[in-house]
């Protein structure tokens, strides 16, 4: 089921935003959604929407209980810290958002060591490097007590083949699993999996509703009752009880909803977004898998790209090579002015 419209979230026709799939705005039937829903106080545990929304996301990763968390940052943090406690350790990709891109919360708020080793180019990590990772249990060491990995990667999925390998590999040697799965509809969408399979093997999974599926706010923590209860408690401690929490749980169902299937047109995007731009001069390309188009620019360009495309109203990041990231509120035509207003900059 749909009801989107790509008009009726952007905030100037003029702008085809290409930053971030986390720029979305709700749609209409969304916003409704929000104005209908009924509240209480999640705190006291008595939001029915959020409980519902809940159960429902509990049930649909195969899990047995799942939190609301206001940001895929506090949801991968409360999973971190309902897993680890102080002086453990937890292995994770170099290039990880758990990692590199959420503060280091971690080890600041919960003194957990992260063990970084390096991704692969589909953001796997190779089973050698987890299992040379793995310390004994010696007092000289950090206690390894978990292994976190990210699907989607950059936009990639993780073969899942791999994620069963891994998991059992960590679960054998004792080891607790998290997934960062802020994007895991994607890669359900693209892979043709149900998302119950692809967490399947983890403990956690984190899930953002703010990305592709465009809710305003939110993401979900979804594992065992054991581990959610001590997630509760984490939640707590780092500010993240909310009141009527249902006006944005309403949100994330409908986007739930709605917005799962028509993912498979960003993935189109993407595609033809990289088709045209790989035909440019100088230009180099990595196929999409999802809704994430990394582009590198030779001669060192690529900043002056980004400018001439910012004045004519074509937004993209460049902190990482060049970011394209279609996403509900952008449509074919965008896409074309997009290629367009690329191609005018290398005519120039």
């Amino acid at each position: 089921m749909t009801d989107y419209a790509p008009s009726s979230g952007v905030a100037s026709p003029a702008v085809v935003d290409l930053r971030s799939d986390t720029v979305t705005k709700p749609t209409p039937a969304m916003r409704e959604a929000i104005a209908r829903a009924v509240v209480g106080d999640d705190v006291f545990g008595d939001d029915p929407t959020v409980n519902a929304l809940q159960e429902r996301v509990a049930a649909l990763l195969g899990k047995e209980a799942a939190l609301f968390m206001s940001s895929g940052t506090q949801s991968n943090l409360c999973g971190l810290l309902a897993h680890c406690g102080r002086g453990d350790e937890y292995i994770v990709g170099q290039l990880a958002h758990t990692y590199r891109y959420e503060g280091g919360g971690a080890a600041v708020l919960g003194s957990i060591q992260p063990q970084p080793i390096p991704n692969q180019a589909d953001g796997s990590l190779k089973l050698d490097d987890i299992a040379a990772a793995i310390k004994p249990d010696d007092p000289h060491f950090a206690r390894t007590r978990l292994l976190a990995l990210e699907n989607t990667w950059s936009g990639h999925v993780l073969p899942a083949a791999y994620t069963t390998e891994a998991c059992e590999l960590a679960h054998s040697r004792g080891l607790a699993t998290h997934l960062d799965g802020a994007r895991l509809f994607n890669a359900a969408v693209a892979s043709g999996r149900p998302v119950a399979e692809l967490a399947r093997h983890f403990d956690s999974v984190s899930i953002c509703f703010s990305k592709g599926l465009g809710a305003p706010i939110g993401s979900m923590l979804v594992g065992s009752r054991p581990l959610i209860q001590r997630a509760h408690r984490v939640r707590k401690m780092v500010g993240g009880g909310l009141r009527q929490v249902g006006l944005l749980a309403a949100a994330a169902d409908h986007a739930l909803s709605h917005h799962v299937e028509r993912l498979a047109d960003d993935h189109a995007l993407a595609r033809r977004l990289a088709e045209g731009l790989a035909a440019l001069p100088g230009v180099t390309v990595t196929p999409p898998q999802t809704n994430i188009v990394f582009v590198q620019v030779s001669d060192g360009r690529g900043p002056a790209l980004l400018e001439h495309l910012k004045q004519r109203g074509v937004l993209a990041t460049g902190l990482i090579g060049l970011r394209f990231v279609t996403h509900l509120d952008v449509d074919a035509a965008g896409i074309e002015r997009a290629i367009a207003s690329a191609a005018d900059f290398f005519k120039s």
